[in-house]
């Protein structure tokens, strides 16, 4: 008996540290398996939010193609509203899924952005089932379109700790005006491709 009271601190102190091994090994598998898991959730949401923008810039681009066969966009491309619906039906059915998508994944800061450029979109398919035909008021609608977009993507950056983006407008360089005009540059001299926007403003 005086053998085993002898020995029992030791055998107190393996169990405890038996104890405190499991309880380190423990916490340390609950943390590895919540930053798994939240590493998961944010490649899900990046690709809900990447989803949602490339099904929307499918309906943005074909706006500035009808835009430009109505004489308000320079894009290279002009596309007649009537061979145009189906295409913009099409693309408006399609983003469907990734916005549901995003309602189910997207924080609130980030929907929010998404409606709001969404809205600025559906503006710019309304000026045109119109027939609408002024190049400034159209000019006034792409503005806003980009301010959505740029707002949308600020917003994901931040609900997904990405560092700071390219605001994807430059300037390029132009070649000098014609002789015979003053100098001046010719009106919009200084617009360059928008990268964002298929080529186009």
């Amino acid at each position: 008996m005086s053998t085993f009271i002898q020995q029992l601190p030791a055998l107190l102190g393996v169990v405890i540290g038996a104890l405190g091994s499991y309880l380190v090994v423990m916490r340390g598998e609950q943390v590895r398996f919540r930053q798994e898991r939240a590493t998961r959730w944010k490649e899900r949401r990046l690709t809900v939010y990447a989803d949602w923008a490339r099904s929307l810039k499918q309906s943005v681009t074909l706006t500035y193609r009808v835009a430009s066969h109505l004489g308000n966009d320079p894009h290279p491309h002009p596309l007649s509203p009537e061979e145009a619906a189906p295409l913009m039906a099409e693309a408006t059915v399609a983003r469907d899924p990734s916005g549901e998508a995003l309602l189910l994944l997207g924080s609130p800061e980030v929907v929010e952005k998404a409606r709001a450029w969404v809205v600025t979109v559906m503006t710019m398919e309304e000026f045109l089932r119109a027939g609408t035909r002024d190049p400034q008021a159209w000019q006034a609608l792409l503005d806003r379109q980009r301010a959505g977009r740029d707002a949308y993507y600020v917003a994901v950056r931040e609900d997904l700790a990405l560092p700071p983006g390219h605001a994807a407008r430059w300037q390029l360089p132009m070649p000098p005006p014609p002789l015979g005009d003053g100098g001046r540059p010719n009106p919009g001299a200084g617009d360059r491709p928008d990268p964002g926007d298929s080529g186009q403003r």
